[in-house]
């Protein structure tokens, strides 16, 4: 499927290039309190989801659950419902690709 809609508005287009590749970058900071940025690249247009867990594997924020077009984005996670511990996101494009990274909420 191909989306031919306008641009999202949180879509950081770098000098009209497109990524290379589908990539998770590391939050920032880390660890944070309360909130945290997170980073990814999309090389093709697709459906995302961004999901972040605790370490039972409980999910606990959806922070994207769309379709997006190629290109990089950020996204923020603002934690202070939840308690302090370690957590992780989860990337998925289109049901194929997939990147977890790890993060420490300190309060």
């Amino acid at each position: 499927m191909i989306y031919t809609g306008p641009p999202y508005p949180n879509a950081i287009v770098e000098s009209g290039s497109l990524p290379e590749e589908f990539s998770l970058s590391q939050n920032y900071p880390n660890p944070f309190n309360p909130a945290t940025k997170i980073n990814y690249k999309l090389h093709v247009t697709g459906y995302i989801e961004l999901i972040v867990f605790d370490a039972l594997g409980k999910d606990v924020a959806t922070l994207v659950n769309e379709m997006k077009i190629a290109g990089s984005y950020e996204v923020e996670f603002n934690a202070s419902n939840l308690p302090s511990g370690v957590y992780f996101y989860s990337l998925i494009a289109n049901g194929k690709q997939m990147s977890v990274k790890r993060m420490a909420l300190v309060k």
